[in-house]
């Protein structure tokens, strides 16, 4: 599972869900590209979940980006448990995602197989997402 290695602090604020991505919103490094469309937490077992599907998807042949990083712990406070005495434990560690941002790139497959691979992705994610070309230069 993804996680940092060293943190400066050990929780953080909530913060706010508003606004589009307005950086890593270009596919940069492949041909095709999954691109959020929701804003979320998409936690740690997901990205994973949807790395391990397009590596079994494409057989572990071109090359496939994670262009998102869970830096982000979330906190809960246990089940039936009455409001104060402080914050709760970390429980798992999100990466925060805003509307067209880039979460997954592929290249150097066959575009019918990467495109297989990216709607597969996509099902282990809890949003909408669409999948994104490289424009091409003529």
């Amino acid at each position: 599972m993804l996680s940092p290695k060293r943190v400066a602090h050990r929780k953080v604020q909530r913060g706010r869900e508003h606004g589009n991505a307005t950086r890593g919103n270009h596919v940069d490094f492949g041909e095709i590209a999954l691109v959020a469309l929701e804003p979320v937490w998409l936690q740690a077992r997901h990205i994973e979940a949807a790395r391990v599907a397009i590596n079994r998807c494409i057989n572990r042949q071109g090359h496939m980006w994670t262009r998102v990083f869970p830096d982000k712990p979330v906190s809960k406070k246990p089940a039936d448990t009455r409001m104060g005495k402080g914050k709760g434990a970390p429980e798992f560690w999100a990466a925060v995602v805003k509307p067209g941002l880039v979460l997954f790139e592929i290249g150097g497959v066959d575009l019918k197989l990467a495109e297989k691979a990216m709607v597969l992705a996509a099902s282990k994610l809890p949003i909408k997402t669409k999948i994104a070309f490289r424009p091409t230069v003529e």
